[in-house]
């Protein structure tokens, strides 16, 4: 039985982001270069070079992780000592402690690659200069946000169907409507 509407020969599907796309297919690269590397290390040196190399990394990546932490901890607890003593605290306190943590995170992770980067990580310079690129593209990226509060962003609404469908709505409030009460208007009409 037809009722005139073509009916789909696939159901829509929203479209897939780079990101989602091209995450696996990186990781996948990321893990055969770290195996390949090792292997070659192996090869070059010994199995038994190569595990002291691992151990040293993850041994390194948690004193790093544990150190950024305890400074950031530090810097907490005296911005809250400003803040109750009445001084305005300094935005200053904390920068480089995320870093840090990426840093040593990529250590502890086997592998050489990572722990070129994680070691890169640690250099001031660098770190400075990751931590300006990042906060610029911060702000271009909140300039071409429309403009609003962040509880206007919390308003917005959506509805999953089954079919995959997304629906966008607005949450509108009782005392938006102007309903006396919160009463609502008849459906009918």
């Amino acid at each position: 039985m037809t009722t005139g509407v073509p009916t789909p020969t696939h159901p829509a599907r929203p479209r897939r982001s780079r990101l989602r796309t091209f995450l696996p297919l990186g990781v996948a690269v990321w893990l055969v270069l770290e195996i390949w590397l090792l292997t070659l290390v192996a090869h070059a040196t010994s199995g038994f070079t190569v595990f002291l190399l691992l151990v040293a990394g993850f041994v390194l990546g948690a004193v790093v992780i544990k150190r950024a932490g305890r400074r950031a901890f530090r810097n907490l607890g005296e911005t809250l000592q400003q803040a109750q003593s009445g001084v305005t605290p300094s935005g200053e306190g904390g920068r480089g402690n995320g870093l840090m943590m990426l840093g040593g995170l990529l250590l502890m992770i086997p592998g050489l690659i990572s722990d070129a980067i994680g070691l890169l990580l640690l250099v001031p310079p660098v770190q400075k200069g990751l931590s300006r690129y990042t906060q610029r593209a911060f702000e271009r990226g909140m300039g071409l946000a429309a403009p609003g509060t962040v509880g206007d962003a919390f308003q917005q609404a959506r509805i999953h169907r089954p079919d995959g469908k997304v629906v966008q709505g607005e949450v509108i409030r009782d005392e938006d409507r102007g309903a006396p009460g919160g009463h609502y208007p008849p459906l009918n009409g």
